[in-house]
């Protein structure tokens, strides 16, 4: 089997890669022989798993894969990190491809009908935090790796975006928010870098059976309206997000960039 990316020392930085779209990913881009740089945040109790997971892909795919257990919105995280990766590089190494898979947002709802949940509405820090770890660290992440100058020559930034950034749904007011700008700062990457050879897509994925979803209130009428709108009758699944991933890291989808790119079967047709 030939694999788009084998033997040209080429890496994707996943952020957000412990499960869920960032997951797929990684299992996807490691099968076409690119090496991995994985970002999580994650529970103690949970990293054996998580990291025999990692193994497990690194072992099969036969890639190079370090990963790291760290909060992605700190400076000198980002610093220990990129440094890291350096090493690993060595002098040919080159960044393919920076997938921003962060679910770290508030859902907490506006209002609140009982007065003792009040100090749980929605407050302007809770907008802060969202929009830092959820939008402003692309920005962050791709100026960093641009930085260290270890963008290849044909660099494809891709981030996760959901209908919840056009539509009201209740408690999702700060994720929402969050999605807008980033397709904004998306927008602008790939307009400022596109003389360095970077292009820059959101993929607005359907409604997809992940922790993240299962954390928004109301999430099974989300998935029952989803179903019954989506003309093939089924959810979405970070596998078909994982494949376009794939799709927008391809020679032949160098000149697509700046969009924002529904992946969901026509489940935003009706």
């Amino acid at each position: 089997m030939v694999r788009e990316f084998e033997n040209k020392n080429e890496w994707a930085i996943i952020l957000g890669a412990s499960s869920g779209l960032g997951l797929a990913t990684a299992k996807k881009l490691a099968k076409e022989g690119l090496h991995l740089c994985l970002v999580y945040r994650n529970r103690r109790s949970d990293v054996a798993a998580i990291e025999s997971t990692f193994n497990g892909i690194a072992s099969i795919s036969k890639v190079k894969l370090i990963h790291f257990n760290m909060d992605i919105a700190k400076v000198e995280n980002r610093e220990t990190i990129l440094s890291q990766l350096k090493q690993n590089l060595e002098e040919i190494g080159k960044v393919k491809c920076l997938v921003h898979s962060i679910a770290k947002g508030n859902l907490k709802p506006m209002t609140s009908e009982e007065e003792s949940n009040t100090n749980r509405e929605l407050q302007n820090d809770d907008f802060h935090i969202t929009l830092e770890n959820m939008a402003f660290s692309l920005y962050d992440w791709t100026k960093d790796i641009f930085n260290a100058f270890i963008f290849a020559e044909d660099a494809r930034i891709i981030s996760f975006t959901s209908e919840g950034n056009k539509k009201a749904w209740k408690n999702y007011a700060a994720v929402s928010a969050a999605k807008v700008a980033l397709e904004a700062i998306t927008r602008n990457i790939a307009l400022e870098f596109a003389s360095h050879g970077i292009k820059a897509n959101c993929i607005e994925a359907g409604v997809t059976d992940t922790a993240s979803l299962r954390m928004i209130p109301g999430h099974e009428k989300l998935k029952e309206y989803a179903i019954k709108r989506n003309p093939f009758k089924r959810l979405t699944t970070p596998e078909d997000v994982a494949n376009v991933v794939y799709l927008l890291t391809k020679e032949e989808s160098k000149w697509i960039t700046g969009v924002t790119l529904p992946v969901n079967g026509g489940e935003h047709l009706s």
